[in-house]
């Protein structure tokens, strides 16, 4: 009998400490934060691109596409941390994990739609051709056997590769990596004009001097601005096109847009 005994209590000495164990193993989860939930997010851009994402005086992050980043993550309860990039491995840089967002004048293309999800669009754009004020260029004909900047793995370099013969009558289309490293270019009379977001040349040419820069009126067509996120992150893309719905209603975009193109 009292080996019976001493033996049930043997059995129920194991099980509790199994039923410890158990509760030691197991996962604490956050208060409003659902287990596999993310705290942070990182989004990658490149930090030359003003007015959408760009160094101010002081040397710290500013920019159109900065401010909505920072009222998102606020209304997904969530940080997002701002991480500069090689631009043209973007897409590379997502789908490696190294980042969770491309957001800094990310262009809609059917190339990048293969490679990633595009969230609602939140800004329209044009790719316009800017020469120096003193140029004799009005026309794209007139740019043929000269060359033409561009940034390197950029919406503007797809746009003008849609006009093959456009490509092909150019002395040469050089690639930069940065826009303002275009500019320069064209300023320094290398090449005799530059294809670019009008979002970027309109901020570039009133801070330099409008006076300088002349845009042709021909252009390589409009396009529309959205955020890149993984194909995987189904549940993300969900929550950024909600925040964005919210700031649409609330009027919180108009505000942040009005900062930044009250001139437009």
């Amino acid at each position: 009998m009292k080996k019976f005994k001493a033996m049930k209590l043997l059995v129920l000495l194991l099980t509790v400490l199994t039923m410890a164990s158990g509760c030691a193993d197991s996962k604490t989860v956050s208060p409003g934060k659902a287990s596999g939930e993310k705290a942070s997010y990182i989004m990658g851009l490149d930090d030359t691109f003003a007015p959408m994402g760009f160094r101010d005086e002081k040397g710290n992050l500013a920019g159109f596409d900065i401010d909505l980043a920072n009222e998102v993550a606020k209304r997904m309860g969530v940080t997002i941390n701002f991480q500069p990039i090689d631009w043209t491995m973007k897409e590379t840089e997502l789908n490696a994990g190294n980042i969770d967002f491309i957001w800094n004048g990310y262009t809609i293309t059917d190339s990048r739609k293969e490679k990633v999800n595009f969230s609602q669009t939140y800004l329209e754009n044009s790719q316009i051709i800017v020469v120096l004020a003193g140029s004799d260029v009005k026309t794209k004909a007139e740019l043929a056997g000269k060359s033409v900047a561009v940034q390197a793995e950029s919406s503007a370099l797809d746009a003008v590769n849609t006009d093959p013969d456009f490509v092909s009558s150019l002395k040469e289309l050089v690639e930069f990596s940065t826009n303002n490293e275009a500019f320069m270019d064209v300023e320094a009379g290398r090449s005799e004009a530059l294809v670019v977001d009008e979002v970027l040349a309109r901020y570039y040419m009133k801070q330099k001097g409008q006076e300088k820069y002349r845009v042709l009126e021909e252009n390589f067509g409009d396009e529309e601005y959205a955020v890149g996120v993984r194909k995987s992150d189904t549940e993300l893309m969900k929550k950024l096109n909600d925040a964005f719905d919210q700031m649409r209603s609330d009027g919180t975009y108009e505000k942040i847009y009005a900062k930044w193109f009250s001139e437009n």
